[in-house]
C-alpha cells in the first residue's frame, strides 16, 4: 500500500516538473536575451557567451523555485480535489494537518536549497559575472579603430592610420594636462598590451610636442610606454564570509540580504497559506488556482519590495511571522476545522 507521504509526492513532483521545466526555460530566455544584448556593445565568442549564462542560472533558480513551488503545491491539491482524492482521505479518517505533514518536509527541503543558492552562490557567480563583464568592457574600450577620430585610452585621443597583426601604423596622441598644455605625441609604431587586466601603450620610433603659451618642447624617443590608470579595473572578488559581512556598513547590502532570506522563506511562509485556499470540497466549491497562485504569489513578493527597498530586522522578523500566523489562521479557519 502507497502511504500518504509517497502519494502526495508523487503528485507533487509530476506538478513541480511540469510547473518548473516551462517556467524555468522562459527566464533563461529572458537572460540570454540580455546578454545578447550585452554583444552589441562587447564583442563575445559563443563559448563566452554561454559562460556568461552559467553564471546566471543560480540567479535564475532562486527567482524561479519560490513561484514555483507556491504553483505546483496549489495545482496538486485542486486537482486531488477535484478528482474527490481528498475527500476520500478524509472520509478513511485522515485529518487535514496530517495531510500537511508531507508538505513541510518538501518546505523545508526547498527553503533550504534557496538559502543555500542566494547567500552562497549567488554571490560569486554574480562577482564573476559583473568581473567578467567588466574584463570584456575593458577590451572593448581598447580596441582602436583604424582611421577613425575621439578613440580614447584613458585621457589621451589616439589616432592610427592602419592595424595588421596588432601593430599599429603612423600613430598620433593628443592630451591636455591639468595645465591646459597640449601635447601631442606621434609614433611610426606602437601595440597595445594587457597584462593582468592593466592596458598599456607602447609607442616606436617617434616625437613628442608640449604647447605651452609662452614656450614650445620638443622631445625624441625610440621607445614610450604610457598605462591608463583607469584601466584596472579587476573587480575584487570576495569570500561568502566578507561578501555578507559588508552588510554592516553597506545599507543596500543588508536590504539585499534581508531580500533573499524572506524569498528562500516562502515556502514555509506560505504553505499553510495555498493549503488553506487549495483544499476544497468540489460539490459545494470551485478550483480558482491561477486566482491563488497569483494572489498568494504577489502577496508575498510584495513583501519582499518593501525589504529591497527599505527593510530592517525588525520589519523582516514581523513580515515572517504576520504572514506565517495569518496562513495558519486561514488554514484552522477554512480547512482544518471541516476536515
Amino acid at each position: 500500500m502507497v502511504s500518504v507521504r509517497t502519494y502526495l509526492s508523487g503528485n507533487f513532483t509530476k506538478s513541480f516538473l511540469t510547473i518548473f521545466i516551462p517556467f524555468f526555460f522562459i527566464i533563461s530566455l529572458v537572460y540570454l536575451v540580455k546578454i545578447s544584448i550585452l554583444t552589441a556593445k562587447i564583442q563575445m565568442s559563443f563559448p563566452e557567451l554561454l559562460q556568461m549564462f552559467g553564471y546566471s542560472i543560480p540567479t535564475i533558480i532562486f527567482h524561479t523555485l519560490p513561484i514555483s513551488f507556491i504553483a505546483s503545491v496549489t495545482t496538486t491539491l485542486q486537482r486531488l480535489s477535484d478528482e474527490n482524492e481528498l475527500v476520500a482521505l478524509f472520509a478513511l479518517g485522515l485529518p487535514a494537518r496530517r495531510l500537511i505533514y508531507p508538505l513541510i518536509f518538501i518546505a523545508v527541503l526547498f527553503t533550504a536549497l534557496l538559502l543555500v543558492i542566494s547567500f552562497i552562490t549567488m554571490p560569486q557567480t554574480n562577482q564573476l559575472f559583473n568581473a567578467f563583464k567588466n574584463s570584456k568592457k575593458a577590451e572593448m574600450t581598447f580596441n582602436i579603430v583604424p582611421e577613425e577620430f575621439g578613440q580614447k585610452f584613458g585621457n589621451y585621443y589616439i589616432y592610427i592610420t592602419d592595424e595588421v597583426n596588432g601593430k599599429f601604423k603612423d600613430t598620433v596622441i593628443y592630451y591636455q594636462d591639468d595645465n591646459h598644455s597640449d601635447q601631442i605625441i606621434s609614433a611610426d609604431s606602437g601595440e597595445m598590451l594587457n597584462k593582468d587586466g592593466i592596458f598599456s601603450l607602447i609607442l616606436y620610433h617617434g616625437k613628442g610636442y608640449t604647447f605651452e603659451p609662452d614656450s614650445v618642447r620638443q622631445i625624441t624617443y625610440k621607445k614610450m610606454q604610457t598605462y591608463d590608470t583607469l584601466a584596472n579595473r579587476n573587480m575584487q572578488l570576495y569570500g561568502v564570509g566578507d561578501y555578507w559581512s559588508q552588510s554592516k556598513t553597506d545599507k543596500h547590502r543588508k536590504q539585499k540580504m534581508f531580500f533573499y532570506f524572506f524569498i528562500s522563506m516562502i515556502p514555509i511562509l506560505s504553505l499553510y497559506m495555498i493549503v488553506a485556499f487549495s483544499i476544497i470540497n468540489p460539490r459545494y466549491q470551485k478550483s480558482h488556482s491561477f486566482i491563488v497562485i497569483g494572489s498568494i504569489a504577489a502577496f508575498f513578493y510584495m513583501m519582499a519590495s518593501m525589504l529591497d527597498k527599505f527593510g530592517t530586522l525588525w520589519m523582516l522578523i514581523a513580515l515572517m511571522l504576520g504572514s506565517f500566523l495569518l496562513g495558519v489562521w486561514l488554514f484552522y479557519h477554512k480547512v482544518n476545522r471541516y476536515f
